[in-house]
């Protein structure tokens, strides 16, 4: 008959960290908290007693549980992460005890960045500092969606419930702030063990739970098997010639055999033929379970690598929006760096400093030069394309911190954005703008009549849109070929081009896309405001992006023309084998097969490229432009 499963591991598994201002009693509530659920053995709290005694404690001080550190007990501070585990019959725990300095705030985001529920300790005498928010504002950039805000040392303040009402008002509206919705505040005494496990007697006038009882209900420390695959290789097992195994953790999803997965950011396809757990062999396994893959097919794969769910792959980038906790006691400087992205390891830059965030205020102020605590907006550029996720999809590969290749000491973590760069949540994470009474826009001494005569012709901008593969770019170079030889200035902006240089920063989610078209249009007022016609070939697949575009160029300078080609048409023209990379799950966020394209409306012009010839539709924008007026301008006399 087979052993029952022990009632230990039935229980699952909460991470959670303290955190707060230096000396609000962290360690001692962590202390507490392993003595009143009896994770202590007596042998230990009578060491703990000795050393009370020797270092002079009035009373046993619960914090020398986890400060094991010498200088930790000389100063009576935490310096480094502890980590302690204990069970109640309902649920297991992990606890990272981090440190409350400004100095140590590197390894309080340590202990937090595996964390699913924060504990901000608050001094009920000293209120809400600094350190305590910006604390619970890391915790909240770190991913964590539960806080529990645990008003400390009532028992100096004789348990007034004005004061926790004072500090409870205050942190809400900061919390509010932040995006947080489960906020949970208990006042309490550590030392005491009042409201830590078991309710106060002193408190009656308090309805909540004690902190053990929420920490056993909260709904937070799963990883969710539903996310797509992600399996960064760690290393490569060759016990013998017959097995070659990519050994790693599940950093999401599941895996079985027989499933197929995409090997990035090479792009290659693969299945699993099997799944290792030491000698056994397994059918399926799950997040976060370590194991090791064997792949049906012969392929060059090493630590690294990512295997990745094919119909929801890691974007492969190689610029991101992220945000940046700088962590070393030395200034940021212009320098190549090396980001370690779970297993990978690659040369990186940061190629932007957007903005930095008050910690405070959490208002956004001009970035100036990244110093220990620093918390901002960047924009990172790695030397070569690695696939990443936005962070709050995934903790695991959407996010990196950056090494120092000479001394290999870490020096900040980055937490990566979505495509508009902010965070959910975070309205402050915005763009720091130059006011606008700053800005004088300067007039030109030519005015629009003398450029129109001249170059004989008003500007214009033909905006392409279209399916890639339904003619735009094709159109384009052939009008812009017809137009000089009829004695017309004028210029294509071609999407692939444009991407090589000014746009090359941008990816293409929905985020990105806007932005490119958004530069794009910038760039085309400009030309029509020195009088050449522009000719835009993009996909441009949003109404809302195209109707943007034409706000910024002029209505009147503005004409949409659709270059219209159904899709099994254009996929088969296919001049690129992008719609083939894209079926294949190589090419996220592919218009037509992936993400979507909204067919304009109401057109100038529409170019239906599956009956007229390329000629033929050349001839159709020539004589929009002519009966526009824009080829021809009569000259008005002397100016």
């Amino acid at each position: 008959m087979p052993r029952p499963l022990d009632p230990f591991l039935r229980t699952d598994l909460l991470r959670f960290t303290t955190a707060g201002s230096v000396d609000d009693g962290k360690s001692t509530l962590i202390g507490r908290l392993l003595l009143d659920c009896r994770a202590v053995y007596e042998d230990h709290l009578a060491a703990l007693a000795a050393d009370s005694r020797r270092l002079n404690r009035e009373t046993t001080d619960l914090a020398l549980l986890t400060d094991g550190l010498k200088a930790e007990r000389e100063q009576g501070i935490t310096i480094d992460v502890a980590y302690r585990h204990f069970a109640t019959p309902r649920r297991r725990f992990i606890i990272a005890d981090t440190p409350g300095h400004e100095q140590y705030t590197r390894n309080m985001a340590t202990g937090a960045s595996t964390a699913s529920l924060a504990v901000i300790l608050v001094d009920a005498r000293q209120g809400l500092l600094t350190q305590s928010r910006r604390h619970a504002f890391i915790s909240v950039l770190l991913g964590i969606r539960h806080l529990v805000l645990a008003v400390n040392k009532m028992d100096l303040v004789d348990w007034s419930r004005e004061v926790f009402d004072r500090l409870r008002s205050e942190f809400m509206t900061f919390a509010n702030r932040l995006g947080i919705e489960d906020v949970v505040c208990i006042p309490m005494s550590a030392l005491l063990g009042d409201n830590v496990v078991t309710l106060s007697p002193h408190m009656s006038w308090y309805e909540g739970k004690p902190l053990v009882t929420h920490l056993e209900t909260v709904a937070a420390g799963a990883v969710d098997a539903s996310l797509p695959l992600r399996f960064p290789v760690q290393s490569v097992l060759r016990p013998g010639n017959d097995f070659r195994g990519l050994a790693g953790q599940i950093a999401s999803g599941r895996l079985c055999v027989g499933l197929k997965v995409l090997v990035q950011p090479a792009g290659l396809p693969a299945t699993v033929r099997s799944i290792r757990l030491g000698e056994s062999l397994l059918e399926d396994a799950q997040a976060p379970r370590s194991v090791a893959v064997e792949l049906e097919e012969d392929l060059d794969v090493g630590r690294g690598a990512l295997l990745s769910d094919p119909e929801h792959p890691a974007p492969v980038c190689d610029r991101v929006p992220a945000i940046l906790l700088w962590m070393s006691a030395s200034p940021m400087e212009a320098r190549t760096w090396l980001a370690r992205l779970a297993t990978r390891l690659v040369r990186c830059t940061v190629e932007a400093l957007d903005c930095r965030v008050n910690p405070d205020t959490l208002e956004t102020e001009g970035p100036g030069t990244p110093t220990l605590n620093w918390i901002g907006r960047v924009t990172v550029r790695f030397h070569e394309p690695v696939p990443c996720d936005v962070y709050r999809e995934n903790r695991t590969t959407g996010s990196f911190v950056l090494v120092d290749p000479l001394g290999n000491d870490t020096v900040a973590a980055c937490m990566i954005l979505p495509a508009d760069g902010h965070v959910q949540g975070l309205s402050p994470l915005r763009e720091v703008r130059t006011p606008a009474r700053l800005i004088t826009p300067e007039a030109s001494l030519v005015s629009a009549q003398e450029r129109f005569e001249l170059l004989r012709q008003r500007p214009v901008t033909l905006w392409l849109t279209g399916l890639s593969g339904s003619g735009k770019s094709t159109i384009a170079k052939a009008l812009e070929r017809r137009l000089v030889d009829a004695g017309h200035a004028c210029c294509v902006l071609d999407g692939d081009n444009v991407r090589r240089g000014l746009n090359r920063d941008l990816g293409f989610a929905p985020g990105d896309r806007t932005e490119n078209i958004r530069r794009v249009a910038e760039v085309a007022a400009l030309m029509n405001e020195a009088g050449l016609i522009v000719i835009t070939a993009f996909i441009s697949p949003y109404a809302e992006d195209r109707a943007r575009a034409a706000q910024a160029v002029g209505a009147d300078r503005f004409a949409e023309v659709y270059v219209d080609a159904p899709l099994p048409l254009c996929e088969a023209r296919d001049p690129k084998g992008l719609y083939r990379k894209a079926r294949e799950g190589t090419l996220p966020e592919f218009t037509g097969v992936s993400a979507p394209y909204e067919s304009p409306t109401s057109p100038a012009l529409r170019l239906d490229t599956s009956s007229l010839s390329v000629g033929e539709c050349v001839d159709r924008v020539m004589a929009f432009l002519e009966a526009g007026g824009h080829l021809s301008v009569p000259a008005v006399g002397n100016r």
